[in-house]
């Protein structure tokens, strides 16, 4: 479990291959990592199957491949990364499970004031149980929705501590993002879907 509170950029430092999947080594300034460690990367609940001196490795399965952008991930990629909670800590952010449900584009960037309005077109699971005021997951980031100017697209703000402090700040319109849904509004979702009409 998460909160999707970032608490460092990571730099991809190789991307391989390996076993039907992907294997990624992540530069990263963790101390005391250990293996079987879990750590949201963009947002996606990975296992640090290695561990090194400012390094950690993980590997993408198919299954995750399929849902993800990490099969174009290279080396100089920047992640935005977080360790998973422990009992006791602080709920920073909102309850992020680290399960990607879909890769959403980015199609507009606009300054207002002291904050920056991205605007996201999202897939169905998401846009259904995204409402404004409510929460939302982008590459790991937990994030309010602003609004949701017209179906299918989501509009988050981010405050200037989160554009210069994650790599939602180097985005572009164009660009893809890992989304995560309300996980409250996922479950409601499907208590409702499944009572009888």
């Amino acid at each position: 479990m998460f909160t999707g509170i970032v608490t460092a950029v990571g730099t991809v430092r190789s991307a391989t291959a390996a076993d039907d999947g992907l294997t990624l080594r992540i530069a990263a300034p963790y101390r005391g990592l250990r293996r079987g460690e879990s750590i949201a990367v963009d947002g996606a609940c990975l296992t640090a199957a290695r561990v090194g001196k400012g390094w950690f490795e993980v590997h993408v399965i198919r299954t995750s491949l399929d849902r993800t952008r990490f099969g174009g991930y290279a080396r100089g990629q920047r992640v935005n990364l977080e360790r998973a909670l422990r009992v006791g800590d602080r709920l920073g952010g909102h309850l992020v499970q680290g399960h990607v449900d879909g890769v959403g584009k980015l199609v507009r960037v606009a300054r207002q004031e002291d904050a920056w309005l991205l605007d996201l077109e999202v897939p169905g699971p998401v846009a259904r149980v995204s409402v404004p005021l409510g929460s939302i997951t982008v590459d790991g980031v937990s994030l309010t929705v602003n609004a949701v100017p017209r179906p299918g697209t989501v509009q988050v703000a981010l405050i200037p501590y989160t554009f210069q402090h994650t790599t939602l700040g180097r985005k572009a319109a164009g660009d893809g993002v890992h989304l995560e849904g309300d996980t409250i509004g996922k479950y409601v979702e499907q208590l409702l879907q499944a009572r009888p009409s």
